[in-house]
């Protein structure tokens, strides 16, 4: 019997949709939409959340709520860095909850990491006991998460991400041609200095990459713009990518077979981001995957909810033993 979870996610850079059914063991995606919204647009110079991006977030999940209406049982909605910093962060909370008819839930960034690891898992396949992380680069944050089994064991959230790098180093945008290597220096000490914390995690043995930067690589990488279950990558492979970027003027980024045009301004941010956290990390290889935060989510919902009802279950037949003659 299927049981169909949708969540809408409002990210940073990008708000998503994702439908699931989640009865199986291995949950199966059924639907899977993003759109680029930059909900955190200027957010960082004024505090507040810009009318322009309310917006245009508002008329994506729109759009996102027409067409999963009547395909789920249970929806979702959460936000992460953007709403987590933004003063009117409540105002904006109630207009999504008038919209969709269900409650927003901004999470914590230990919310975010536990989440994001909870759906990078499936890329693994059966873990075996060797320690495994989850590295989660957004617009805003970057959340890590480490463990040996389906609950991390350390989660670690951090204040930077590729729009926000973006936003320090704006020359890394490309729009004025060429990044010169001294830009790119200053944007790697401000990622190492807000990626510090990661030095605190036990060492893994494998390591999955999540979120659009990563996902956007492997696209470049593969030469087209097709979804991904999965993908290796090395830390070689995040360079080569960086400085065929850096060498562009941003309009011609655009044009990059793979590239998501809307991500072409930020993506040097979130290279540098991902591949910093790998060398504070120790690890020369990753797999990016397309199995994050929202399937994440749905898993940790639908786990609560059968827990739930084994504990009803449980209750009932102890109710029973106690009274049978």
């Amino acid at each position: 019997m299927s049981k169909r979870f949708a969540i809408i996610s409002i990210g940073t850079n990008s708000t998503r949709l994702l439908l699931a059914d989640v009865a199986p063991a291995m949950a199966r995606v059924e639907t899977a939409r993003s759109v680029g919204t930059r909900i955190g647009e200027g957010l960082g110079e004024q505090g507040r959340l810009g009318d322009e991006p309310m917006q245009r977030t508002l008329e994506a999940i729109g759009q996102f709520q027409r067409a999963v209406k009547g395909h789920y049982i249970r929806l979702f909605a959460v936000a992460t860095s953007a709403l987590r910093r933004a003063e009117n962060a409540e105002d904006f909370s109630q207009r999504i909850e008038a919209l969709l008819g269900t409650p927003l839930r901004t999470l914590s960034g230990e919310e975010e990491a536990a989440a994001s690891y909870r759906g990078a898992l499936t890329a693994f396949g059966e873990l075996r006991g060797e320690r495994v992380g989850v590295l989660d680069v957004g617009g805003g944050s970057t959340e890590y998460a480490v463990g040996t089994s389906t609950e991390p064991e350390k989660v670690i959230s951090c204040e930077t991400g590729a729009v926000r790098l973006t936003e320090a180093v704006p020359e890394l945008a490309g729009r004025d041609g060429a990044v010169k290597e001294e830009s790119v220096e200053r944007a790697r000490a401000i990622a190492r200095k807000a990626l510090e914390p990661l030095a605190e995690c036990a060492a893994v043995e494998r390591l999955a990459l999540v979120g659009g930067s990563a996902t956007t690589i492997a696209g470049m990488l593969r030469g087209r713009r097709t979804s991904i279950d999965s993908y290796d990558l090395t830390r070689a492979d995040l360079q080569r990518a960086l400085e065929r970027l850096l060498a562009m003027p941003l309009e011609e980024r655009k044009k990059v077979a793979g590239m998501k045009p809307q991500r072409a301004d930020i993506l040097p941010g979130g290279i540098i981001a991902i591949e910093t956290a790998m060398e504070i990390i120790g690890s020369d290889k990753a797999v990016a995957t397309t199995s994050d935060l929202l399937l994440g989510i749905l898993l940790q919902e639908r786990d609560a909810s059968a827990g739930q009802a084994q504990v009803v279950y449980t209750k009932a037949s102890e109710t029973r033993g106690r009274f049978r003659p």
